[in-house]
């Protein structure tokens, strides 16, 4: 009977340690989800917390509209190269302030921003080659780290990743840049247009020597993928009055910069600068005659308009010509049958008088 009863015992204890254990396992996997869930609170709250000024979703990019995508088969266009210098009034907006001041920042520190996230909310950089076109494939992509390095940009790595100061971006060096528009014509909508395509920063830097500064043209990017985060940053418009401000998209869009042609698509992939060699005044003439030229096919899109002036000239005149006969004609009509209804009236009148005078007489000789 003891030994009985202390098996007894032994089964239950087991029997409790197997329900406490089964107990507690059923806790831990009720309290799991449970915290993953309170984890992804925490983590959707401080993404909402965050600010989502440098973060472009797709719902925010539908949110921000810009510039319609140009048409794939156009029947007629030309690709341009300017060189935006920013020192001129008209591109200053983009350089100033150098360094940002609260939500305001210059072009070059926004764009670098956008490139330093990557893949992470931001956008992609493309590297500038010799030849100086642009090649917007993965193979020609740039890594952050290495093009820090290269240009001797200082940065941080910290345990969310790399840190840099504003005063580390090199925007006061970015003085100009090259941009890549399109002049075409949209047979569709029957309108001619002129849209960026792509912008590449120039950074001036002086060397060991102290010689004239270089121009290292940094990289090129998609404008298309830069437009939606341009559309909510703006930029100041005139030094008289500094209310007025627009976006740094609607700035590019209605071609407010002023930049000049260095180079246009030819078969010869020659720039200006190679056509025209060392002659600053033969290529001062080039760039004239391209931007001469660019008018002159938007000015006569739709048919040159002197000689339509003189076609509407001469279709006036013919027009002033007839009506002018049929008035004449008209008066004349008007001026022959009132002569003769006068001239009948008048012999009407002198015939009556004739006829009652030769009764008189009758009549007196008959008395």
């Amino acid at each position: 009977m003891m030994h009985d009863a202390l098996s007894i015992n032994k089964d239950m204890k087991k029997l409790l340690i197997s329900l406490l254990l089964f107990a507690m396992a059923s806790t831990m996997l009720q309290a799991q989800p449970a915290r993953r869930r309170v984890q992804q609170k925490q983590q959707q709250q401080a993404a909402a917390n965050k600010s989502n000024a440098d973060n472009m979703t797709v719902r925010a990019q539908i949110s921000f509209p810009t510039m319609a995508k140009m048409s794939e088969d156009v029947v007629w266009r030309r690709d341009i190269y300017r060189e935006i210098d920013l020192t001129k009034d008209a591109n200053a907006g983009l350089y100033y302030p150098v360094e940002p001041v609260g939500s305001q920042m210059n072009l070059f520190t926004y764009i670098f921003k956008l490139v330093m996230k990557g893949n992470n909310g931001g956008i992609k950089a493309y590297e500038y080659r010799l030849d100086g076109n642009e090649v917007f494939t993965d193979s020609a992509r740039i890594k952050p780290l290495q093009f820090l390095e290269d240009y001797h940009i200082y940065y941080e790595r910290t345990n969310r990743g790399i840190r840099i100061d504003d005063s580390d971006i090199p925007s006061r060096e970015v003085t100009s840049y090259y941009l890549k528009e399109s002049a075409y014509y949209d047979q569709a909508t029957s309108t001619f247009h002129t849209k960026v395509l792509a912008l590449c920063p120039i950074m001036s830097r002086e060397d060991d020597f102290g010689e004239a500064p270089a121009k290292y043209p940094l990289f090129w990017i998609k404008y298309d993928d830069l437009a939606p985060f341009l559309a909510k940053q703006t930029m100041m418009t005139s030094n008289l009055n500094n209310a007025a401000t627009m976006s740094v998209d609607d700035f590019f869009s209605t071609n407010r910069y002023d930049g000049k042609i260095y180079k246009t698509n030819n078969m010869l992939g020659q720039t200006l600068a190679q056509a025209c060699g060392q002659d600053s005044a033969k290529m001062s003439k080039e760039q004239k005659r391209i931007e001469a030229e660019l008018k002159e096919f938007e000015k006569h899109i739709w048919g040159d308009p002197a000689k339509r002036d003189s076609l509407d000239s001469i279709a006036a005149a013919e027009a002033d010509k007839s009506k002018k006969a049929v008035k004449k004609t008209r008066r004349s009509g008007q001026t022959g049958s009132s002569t003769t209804v006068s001239k009948n009236r008048r012999s009407g009148q002198r015939s009556s008088v004739a006829s009652g005078s030769a009764r008189v007489t009758v009549r007196r000789e008959r008395h």
